[in-house]
Parts: C-alpha cells; sequence; structure tokens
C-alpha cells in the first residue's frame, strides 16, 4: 500500500536511501545489477537448454509501432537505399550481373523494444552511484555509463512471471492495475520457478496482447498495468540483474501518487542500478511456458554497443 498518495517527493526519497546500491561495486562502477549476473549463473541459465525452441521477445521495428510524437519519439522510419529495381536497370555499376540491396534505417533508441540504460534516470540531478547527471550525459552522449559498456553482459537465466494469466482475466491485467510483491510472488509460486540473483525477469502483463487486439491506442504513454512503488524493495531485495514489462512504461500508469511521474524508475535506476526493458513481446514464449510448465529458460538480450547511448533497442531470444 502506498502510504501517501499526496507525499510523492518523501517515499521516493525513503525508498532511494533504503534501496540504493551506490558504492556497492566501487565508485568506477557502470555495470549496476547486472554484476549479479556474473559466470556462474550464466552456466546455470545454458543449462536450460533442453529442447533446443527459441523466441523473438521483440516487436516488430517498424513506422507501424506504438508511438505517436510524445518527447518527440517516432515509430522507426526504414528506407531503401538501393533496390530490386535499381538491379534491374543496371543502375548500380556492378559487373557480370551482380546486384543489390541496402537500406538505412532512423529511429529512437526508445520506440520499441529496448532496455534503458543507466544514463536514462536521474534523481535530483544525480545519476547511477551518485555521480553528478550533467557530468554523466552531455551532448555527447552518456560519458560514463553509455550502454555499450552492458553489450558483453546481458545473457544468463531468464525466467517469465505471467502475472496476466495467473492474476488476470483472460490472460490480462486492466489498466491502472498495481503489480504487487504479492503478485509477483503469487505468479512465482504458481509457475513453480524461483526468483533470485542474478535473473533476467520478463513480467507479462498482457496489456500488449491488448494493443495487439484493439489497436495501439495509448499503448506508449497512457493508462497501463505495471509494476507497483512498493515493489521496489522486491526489486532490490532479490538482487535481480534486470527486469522488462510488455508495457510502455513499466510501472503502472496512473502513477500511484497525486502529481507524479514514473516515481519507480527514479528509484530503481539511478539509485538501485537497475536495468530496466520495455515494450517487450513475451506473448509467444508464455503460450509455450502455459504448455509445458516450464518458465525458466537461457536468455540473452544485449543492447546493441552504441557508444554513449542511453537506452538501446534489442532482440531478446529465450531458449528452452
Amino acid at each position: 500500500m502506498i502510504p501517501d498518495r499526496h507525499d510523492p517527493e518523501g517515499a521516493i526519497a525513503e525508498a532511494a536511501k533504503a534501496y540504493s546500491n551506490w558504492g556497492r561495486w566501487g565508485e568506477d562502477d557502470v555495470l549496476g545489477t547486472l554484476n549479479f549476473l556474473d559466470e556462474a549463473k550464466r552456466r546455470e541459465g545454458a543449462a536450460l537448454v533442453r529442447r533446443g525452441v527459441s523466441f523473438s521477445l521483440s516487436q516488430s521495428f517498424d513506422m507501424d509501432g506504438p508511438q505517436k510524437g510524445w518527447r518527440r519519439r517516432t515509430n522507426p522510419v526504414h528506407t531503401m537505399l538501393d533496390t530490386g529495381t535499381d538491379a534491374a536497370l543496371g543502375n548500380q555499376g556492378f559487373p557480370h550481373g551482380i546486384g543489390g540491396a541496402d537500406d538505412v534505417i532512423a529511429m529512437p533508441l526508445q520506440c520499441s523494444t529496448q532496455w534503458d540504460g543507466l544514463g536514462h534516470i536521474f534523481d535530483h540531478g544525480k545519476a547511477w552511484n551518485g555521480r553528478r547527471a550533467e557530468k554523466v550525459v552531455t551532448s555527447d552522449g552518456d560519458l560514463v555509463t553509455g550502454i555499450e559498456h552492458m553489450a558483453p553482459h546481458v545473457a544468463g537465466r531468464g525466467v517469465l512471471l505471467d502475472v496476466g494469466r495467473v492474476v488476470g482475466t483472460d490472460g490480462e491485467l486492466p489498466d491502472g492495475f498495481a503489480v504487487t510483491e504479492e503478485h509477483l510472488t503469487a505468479t512465482a509460486e504458481a509457475h513453480g520457478v524461483s526468483v533470485g540473483r542474478g535473473d533476467i525477469v520478463v513480467v507479462r502483463t498482457g496489456r500488449l496482447a491488448r494493443a495487439r487486439r484493439d489497436g495501439w491506442g495509448d499503448y506508449a504513454g497512457g493508462d497501463s498495468p505495471g509494476l507497483s512503488f512498493t515493489t521496489a524493495g522486491w526489486l532490490h531485495r532479490t538482487e535481480i540483474a534486470a527486469i522488462a514489462t510488455d508495457t510502455w512504461g513499466f510501472e503502472v500508469r496512473p502513477n500511484e501518487f497525486d502529481g507524479a511521474f514514473q516515481p519507480l524508475h527514479q528509484v530503481a535506476i539511478p539509485n538501485m542500478g537497475l536495468l530496466i526493458g520495455e515494450m517487450w513481446d513475451p506473448d509467444a514464449l508464455a503460450d509455450d511456458c502455459a504448455h509445458d510448465g516450464v518458465y525458466e529458460y537461457w536468455l540473452t538480450a544485449a543492447p546493441l554497443p552504441i557508444t554513449g547511448a542511453v537506452g538501446s533497442p534489442v532482440n531478446p531470444i529465450a531458449v528452452k
């Protein structure tokens, strides 16, 4: 339960202090909770591959995506540079009949399935590990915790928590539904799976399935189920490496405080150092897990090593 809906500032400050990981891995740390994902955890995750079946947990990257321009975010713009027409007309200038096609894409890094990097959110001018935000992220990018540092590390044991199926109706939670620690724990118990140190947790609410059925609507930025602010303690205590959801904003919207905006982000990213994924697509994986009863798998979800970026598109692959 939210102690005082009228005091987001106080609640954020209290949680930030209680669940801070500043200094935990040294003053030069650039990985945050990914430090929990070690070699032993990767071996554990790799051992989960039994059937060899794989699932992409990514939405499509195209112009029919959910973005509507908020914060100048647009859907990807895909343009062809060379085409089969150019080749057929002999316009490419290549010898002995060879031809080809090339293309380019322009997009915000947070417009579809993605990771939020550690430089994405600040708390009162402070970035991850207590650094001054203006010294970390400038017009040249994230000079300290750019997401390229994470690129070799995001692979290990994945765990699906299909809260939509366990708690919701017809596999879906309604907008504004706050997923609490109790919901997460009950879902893990229903699945017969544990959640702990170094895991990459994927939470399915069913919000993406509804958007696919009914249209994007306000999927990007509007009301949505999501994690309650009160899960901050669970996120910290479980020592998970990362967490992702099938929603635009990870946490419940509207947020649980009056006049607040993404308060759980403000605690989890700059203070906890937690890697957060958004707009993932776990539906096909969830169907398979419901069929075979296995909710753990090998997961690889490396961000693109874009130097200085505060987020990155990702195509997570779960293998069972």
